[in-house]
């Protein structure tokens, strides 16, 4: 009875499997703050994604360490770049099957950590950072993404990738805008899994959102949608439910939420401890931000949920 007459359900098919793969190792690597999830090779990243498909999982998102960074973060054009490769590999292997997305965004790929080209100074030059995404938008794109999702917070971002794109006849590729991503301290264990540390000490304040403004997400999320936007995304998710609420409140776009690695982190520290039922607060988690409006929820608990979905 309770659950005919619940008024939110979260399936498989509403769930997004972040995935890193990694350049120049020969085994999977375990990351200790993200339990569970790994760094991939090519090889063990198809093996994933095709039992993800296996199991239901219509989307992927995917996230690259290259070997070699540099100030420019010129892994992210780079045709031989290793999520370019990775995301030729996956096409080959499942198609049109699973949709594959693909993060848009340098800090993997810098030496500094920011997500953009810095000055002489170490603050982050927009204007020549969006140009720079533009560039990494049409590798992933020749390469096979389906859905681009830029997550620098840059202003004009949106405009910039959507123009390179229709210049060249990728006017099909969707654009998945990381509109409110805020200046989060949840982040740790995502940073673990892609070798980021920002110089000095450094943080992002300068270019994502403050955490105390929510009307500020409404301008972000506005002038993406101007510009271009498909969907949108919010992040982190169960900390903004609020900002989520607000948004699909007011937008007709379909709106992604990413329960983010140190919410995820968070639930198994605590079951670890024997604190909490772990898999009764996923649960809990991410039928939230269901309810709070998401369409879309990007999370590590994909394979998870898809295998207690598939059980049940």
């Amino acid at each position: 009875m309770r659950d005919l007459v619940a008024e939110t359900h979260v399936r498989v098919d509403d769930l997004v499997a972040p995935l890193f793969v990694r350049e120049g190792i020969s085994s999977p690597q375990p990351i200790t703050s993200l339990p569970h999830v790994v760094q991939h090779t090519r090889d063990s990243l198809r093996a994933e994604v095709t039992g993800l498909a296996d199991l239901g999982v219509k989307a992927v998102i995917l996230f690259g360490v290259p070997a070699q960074k540099d100030a420019v973060g010129s892994g992210a054009s780079d045709p031989q770049g290793i999520v370019q490769l990775a995301l030729a590999d996956l096409r080959t292997d499942v198609g049109d099957d699973l949709v594959v997305i693909t993060d848009l965004c340098v800090d993997e790929y810098t030496d500094h950590g920011h997500c953009g080209i810095v000055d002489e100074h170490g603050v982050v030059d927009n204007d020549a950072t969006v140009e720079l995404y533009a560039q990494a938008a049409l590798a992933q794109a020749r390469a096979g993404s389906q859905v681009i999702a830029p997550s620098g917070m840059m202003d004009g971002q949106v405009a910039a990738i959507r123009d390179a794109l229709d210049g060249e006849g990728f006017d099909d590729i969707a654009i998945l805008a990381y509109a409110a991503k805020y200046a989060s301290g949840l982040y740790g264990p995502f940073r673990d899994a892609v070798d980021v540390e920002i110089a000095d000490g450094g943080d992002r304040k300068g270019y994502q959102q403050d955490y105390r403004n929510v009307r500020e997400a409404q301008r972000e999320i506005d002038l993406d949608i101007a510009e271009g936007a498909d969907m949108i995304m919010i992040k982190p998710a169960l900390a903004y439910l609020d900002v989520i609420a607000d948004a699909a409140s007011r937008v007709d776009l379909p709106i992604a939420a990413y329960h983010v690695s140190g919410e995820y982190a968070m639930i198994h520290a605590a079951a670890q401890q024997g604190w909490i039922d772990g898999d009764a607060v996923a649960i809990e988690h991410l039928t939230a931000i269901k309810r709070a409006g998401a369409n879309i929820i990007l999370t590590y608990f994909t394979r998870w949920f898809a295998e207690t979905a598939s059980a049940s």
